[in-house]
């Protein structure tokens, strides 16, 4: 118990330094390479802040904990827009730019939903259990690489964000090994993070007799998506907003296309406890999100409507307690 509580102590301080270390980084690199800090994070930061879900999901699917594993992906991408989008909002309004509402959300929302079904294959086929096999494993693959095809190829007609001017005399400092040498520490220092607290977390989890399904869709799944939400907050803080947006976004897409995708090519993952309750929520807060950026505030998240997203999430984590 003693050493869990110590391990969820120093993941928590690895992750909060290296998601400082990462933004600054990778916003270094972007203004250097012409790049908008929406793509880079869609790219650079989503995969780096969602290395955690890939390692947990794939080991845990090979150890035979599918529930682990698909728990995993739902619960961190129901907490990335929650959670990680209803506190960045009330730390700092997320403005929402009108491409991301139109193209980058919409296929957030695609995701979810072929998630949805995959989940829900024994009602359409009538098998005994939701399996993802690794057919369709590696057609989530191939959305995968559809996916970050089309963001390259949308880079090339995007300009780089203006920078702010208090921190634009700071970052010509920052020369190109010393921004790439923050990436590369602020990832590594998010994975071994990220790492020891799921370790830490998931121990005092089993020694009080919760499911595989149930840690995977809350402490594993809140413990893997802390990347995201240390370096959301940041990035919301620090001003880049677009990036906080994009790190988000880009997590959801990567979760279940690439890291589901990559877990279930190496071994076919069965739903087991995760039902309809968590799939049907994981689309509702994407539908939410959608709604949000378009009705209300003018592509803008507020904090109001953040604590609504916050609130939502506690909801449902509380809905999972009380039915454990």
């Amino acid at each position: 118990m003693f050493l869990d509580i110590i391990y969820i102590v120093v993941g928590l301080v690895l992750i909060l330094v290296g998601a400082n270390a990462l933004t600054d980084g990778a916003s270094a690199i972007a203004r250097r390479l012409g790049i908008s800090d929406l793509v880079v994070g869609l790219t650079v930061v989503a995969f780096g802040t969602s290395t955690p879900e890939l390692v947990i999901s794939v080991l845990s699917a090979i150890n035979g904990n599918s529930g682990m594993a698909i728990g995993n992906v739902v619960g961190s991408n129901t907490f990335n827009i929650l959670a990680i989008v209803g506190i960045t909002a009330i730390v700092r309004p997320i403005v929402i730019e009108r491409t991301v509402m139109t193209r980058e959300i919409p296929m957030m929302i695609i995701s979810s939903l072929v998630l949805l079904i995959l989940g829900n294959t024994p009602l359409l086929d009538g098998d005994a259990t939701a399996t993802v096999s690794r057919a369709e494993g590696l057609i989530l693959l191939i959305f995968f690489g559809i996916f970050m095809w089309y963001t390259f190829a949308a880079a090339k007609n995007a300009g780089p964000d203006e920078p702010l001017a208090a921190d634009n005399a700071a970052k010509k400092e920052f020369k190109p090994l010393k921004a790439v040498i923050w990436v590369a520490g602020g990832l590594a220092m998010l994975i071994i993070g990220g790492d020891r607290f799921v370790s830490g977390a998931s121990g005092i989890a089993s020694m009080m007799g919760i499911s595989d399904a149930v840690i995977g869709l809350t402490i594993a799944a809140a413990g893997s998506s802390l990347p995201e939400l240390a370096t959301s907050i940041v990035a919301a803080r620090k001003g880049r907003t677009s990036m906080a947006v994009g790190n988000v976004i880009g997590s959801n897409i990567f979760n279940i296309f690439l890291v589901l995708g990559t877990t279930a090519t190496v071994h076919p993952v069965a739903l087991g406890g995760i039902g309809n309750v968590d799939l049907l929520t994981l689309m509702g807060a994407s539908l939410l999100f959608l709604t949000c950026g378009w009705l209300f505030g003018r592509r803008t998240i507020t904090r109001a409507e953040g604590a609504v997203f916050a609130l939502c999430y506690a909801g449902y984590i509380t809905y999972l307690v009380v039915n454990i």
